[in-house]
C-alpha cells in the first residue's frame, strides 16, 4: 500500500537522524529523502521541529503498543512483571546500545527545548499506563502506594532524567550505579519484593544484580 506524504516525511526524518546530527538536517534534506517537494512538508508541518515532535510522540506510542502486545496473552502477570514488560519495551526502542535512534541522537546535542519535549511526551504517554499497572498491584497486594497516578509520573520523570546524558553526564559505570540506586528507591517506595526492578540496569548495561 502506498504511503501517504505525512508518513513519508516522518520516515525520512527518522532515517536522516540515524546518521545526521539534528542541527544539520534541513527541510530540503527531509524533502529529498522523502522524495517529495518541499512545499508538501509545509502543508503537513509548520517546521522541522514539528516533524520531530510527532516522531518522538510516535516512538513512545509504538513502545506502549509493544507493551500491550507482550502482556495481552499474560493475563495472570503480576504488576511488577507488567512494569518490567513496559519498561523493557521502552528501553529497547529508545535506549538500546546497538540502536541509533531519535532519543539517543537528541541526547548527543544541546537542544534543551527538544530534550524537554521528549521528557514531556514520556510523562504523558507512559505514566497513565504505569498508573494502571500500579493500581493493579495495589489490588493484588504486590505494590503499596496511596497515589498510583502521582507515583507513576514521578517514576517516569526520574527515569527520563537519569537516562539523559545532557542532564547528568556520566560513563557506563556511573549510570549503572545510579540505576541500581533507582531500583532500590522504587522497591522502597512501592514496597515490592527485593530485586523487582533490577532489570532497569541489567537490561540497559548487561550487568548483574
Amino acid at each position: 500500500m502506498k504511503k501517504d506524504k505525512k508518513e513519508l516525511i516522518l520516515g525520512a526524518m527518522e532515517q536522516l537522524m540515524a546518521s545526521t546530527p539534528y542541527t544539520e538536517i534541513s527541510v530540503d534534506s527531509i524533502a529529498k529523502q522523502a522524495g517529495i517537494g518541499k512545499g508538501s512538508i509545509y502543508y503537513y508541518f509548520k517546521s522541522k521541529d514539528d516533524i520531530l515532535y510527532m516522531l518522538i510522540d510516535q516512538s513512545y506510542r509504538r513502545a506502549i503498543r509493544e507493551y500491550f502486545d507482550s502482556v495481552r496473552s499474560r493475563k495472570e502477570a503480576s504488576a511488577p512483571e507488567k512494569i518490567e514488560n513496559l519498561f523493557r519495551s521502552v528501553i529497547k526502542r529508545d535506549f538500546g546500545e546497538n540502536e541509533k535512534n531519535i532519543l539517543i541522537t537528541l541526547n548527543l546535542n544541546n537542544d534543551m527545548i527538544l530534550q524537554s519535549k521528549m521528557k514531556n511526551v514520556a510523562v504523558q504517554e507512559i505514566s497513565p499506563v504505569l498508573a494502571d499497572i500500579l493500581a493493579q498491584g495495589i489490588r493484588e497486594g504486590s505494590v503499596k502506594t496511596d497515589t498510583p497516578k502521582e507515583s507513576a509520573e514521578m517514576i517516569v520523570i526520574m527515569l527520563a532524567y537519569f537516562l539523559d546524558d545532557a542532564t547528568f553526564p556520566h560513563n557506563k559505570d556511573d549510570m549503572k550505579n545510579k540505576l541500581k540506586i533507582f531500583a532500590k528507591v522504587l522497591e522502597t517506595c512501592l514496597q515490592t519484593e527485593a530485586g523487582s526492578f533490577d532489570f532497569f540496569y541489567t537490561s540497559l548495561y548487561g550487568g548483574t544484580p
